[in-house]
């Protein structure tokens, strides 16, 4: 990619996507990447003159590699995008990614924590230090209000977005948008206990809400350190990362309430349909219900 007569083009497209779109940096990482495949398959061929029999062909070459469905859906949105840009902004005449799909794979359901599970992991016992306080009220927020892992170290300390008082919580998601979400009674106590004790670990200035080590704020893959270790103590079999707090959020809420439209809002997504994940996962669980308790569902 690096040597690449159309590589600029690329960076000046990746740039727009920064400044316009306003693209988290994984998803800028996401689009860098799948773009620098498709140049690499072109080799010294300009992005011009690429064909639609072409991105089938490169589409069964990474199948064959064994790439997913799912990521190669996520090249070809990368690819799709680009091209569209190029159309309007630098005067290409088509786009050859426009109809060709990804080939179909499983849908792999996302995992949530059973009801007994959450509140096994977010147990009542006593932190004994600020690290262990700062812990449960992290956590108990990915839960108590579905936040993904960068709008969780993303939120700075007394700048208003956190209402405890209103038990609120105001976050900007993906493509910038920003959504405001409850903040229930054991997430608004463990942050009342962590900024009791947050300057003990704070350095001299930090605005980070969540701090680490060294006082400054906390890395994503910290708190996915510190989240596994903490299961693991609880005694939880499974990989417990901060996305299935969310994963479980969700399924939690919508098997209480049933409010599709409501899960949605609060979880900041852009379509319902990808809301409706969460469907199949509350269907799994009544299906289990039915084996164990209906007489005719019940082997002989």
């Amino acid at each position: 990619m690096d040597r690449h007569p159309d590589l600029e083009l690329v960076r000046e497209y990746l740039d727009a996507m920064k400044h316009q779109r306003r693209l988290s940096p994984a998803t800028l990482g996401n689009y860098r990447r799948a773009l620098g495949v498709l140049l690499g398959l072109l080799g010294s061929a300009r992005l011009d003159s690429l064909e639609v029999a072409q991105v089938r062909r490169f589409v069964a070459l990474l199948h064959a590699k064994g790439l997913s469905a799912r990521t190669l859906a996520l090249a070809l949105s990368a690819w799709r995008g680009c091209y569209r840009w190029l159309a309007r902004y630098r005067g290409f005449r088509a786009n050859p990614v426009l109809g060709v799909r990804a080939p179909k794979g499983t849908k792999r359901l996302p995992k949530a924590l059973s009801v007994e599970g959450a509140a096994r992991l977010l147990g009542t016992e006593a932190d004994a230090t600020p690290s262990a306080a700062r812990d449960r009220a992290m956590f108990e927020l990915l839960y108590s209000s579905g936040l993904r892992l960068a709008e969780l170290v993303g939120l700075d300390a007394g700048d208003g977005r956190l209402d405890l008082g209103q038990g609120e919580v105001t976050v900007t998601g993906k493509g910038g948008k920003t959504r405001t979400v409850p903040v229930g009674a054991k997430a608004r106590e463990a942050i009342g206990r962590w900024l009791a004790v947050r300057p003990q670990l704070a350095a001299a200035g930090e605005r980070a809400l969540f701090v680490g080590a060294r006082g400054r704020r906390i890395a994503p893959a910290v708190v996915g350190a510190r989240l596994a270790a903490w299961a693991r103590r609880r005694g939880l079999a499974e990989h417990v990362h901060p996305h299935m707090l969310r994963h479980s959020f969700a399924t939690h809420l919508l098997q209480s309430s049933q409010d599709l439209r409501a899960v949605q809002e609060m979880l900041g997504h852009s379509s319902i349909s990808t809301t409706q994940i969460y469907t199949h996962l509350d269907f799994q669980a009544l299906a289990k219900v039915y084996d164990a308790a209906h007489p005719r569902a019940k082997k002989r």
